[in-house]
């Protein structure tokens, strides 16, 4: 199984999900692009978070040096990101693939993150709330619906609100496979307690 994760925008927590749900299934980890923190990027935290001897963390095909949208930041380092050399890690396990920022993020002038989903891909969209993250979650669900991508459920990030939650859930009709909150700081206990709190929903999408 292919897993690609996304966020309702940039600093939702996808990066955490990941690592959740990397430990929850044992799984391979793939960010394609990386715009900034290369000293210890979201890869580098993953592989620090997880404590499982199966994952294998994948390199990323673009390392970008500053914290900016990808098609800014790559053209910061005078290069411009190709969707053709985006190359998936061949793999016999399942794999976790982090996107960067929201589906509309843009890699360069034409294409955005949404075009780095394949139609084989599991897409589990993270939220967190805030004002705004209702209209947000709803547009990236709809985003996603239009192109016909299987979308495998939503993560909620941060603490409950069930005004929130409950609006997003019953006008999408999207599976809720958890929440993660917001804990004072993560380490490989509180993944692997997460990680085990999601495998069963995680499971089902199998």
């Amino acid at each position: 199984m292919k897993i690609f994760i996304t966020g309702i925008g940039t600093d939702v927590g996808k990066t955490i999900a990941s690592a959740i749900i990397t430990e929850a299934l044992e799984a391979d980890y793939w960010k394609p692009v990386q715009a900034g923190e290369l000293d210890f990027s979201d890869k580098d935290k993953v592989q620090s978070l997880i404590s499982n001897s199966k994952t294998k963390i994948h390199e990323n095909s673009y390392a970008l040096q500053t914290p900016a949208s990808p098609h800014y930041a790559a053209a910061l380092d005078g290069i411009s990101i190709n969707i053709n050399s985006i190359k998936e890690p061949k793999t016999k396990n399942h794999l976790v693939i982090e996107g960067a920022g929201g589906i509309f993020v843009p890699l360069n002038q034409t294409e955005t993150v949404m075009d780095l989903i394949q139609p084989d891909y599991k897409v589990i969209i993270v939220s967190r709330h805030y004002l705004g993250s209702i209209n947000h979650s709803l547009l990236t669900i709809e985003a996603l619906k239009n192109r016909n991508f299987n979308i495998g459920g939503i993560i909620f990030s941060g603490d409950e609100n069930e005004a929130t939650e409950s609006i997003i859930l019953s006008k999408t009709g999207v599976a809720f496979l958890g929440r993660i909150d917001n804990e004072p700081y993560f380490d490989q206990n509180v993944i692997s307690y997460y990680a085990e709190k999601f495998k069963e929903n995680l499971q089902r999408l199998v």
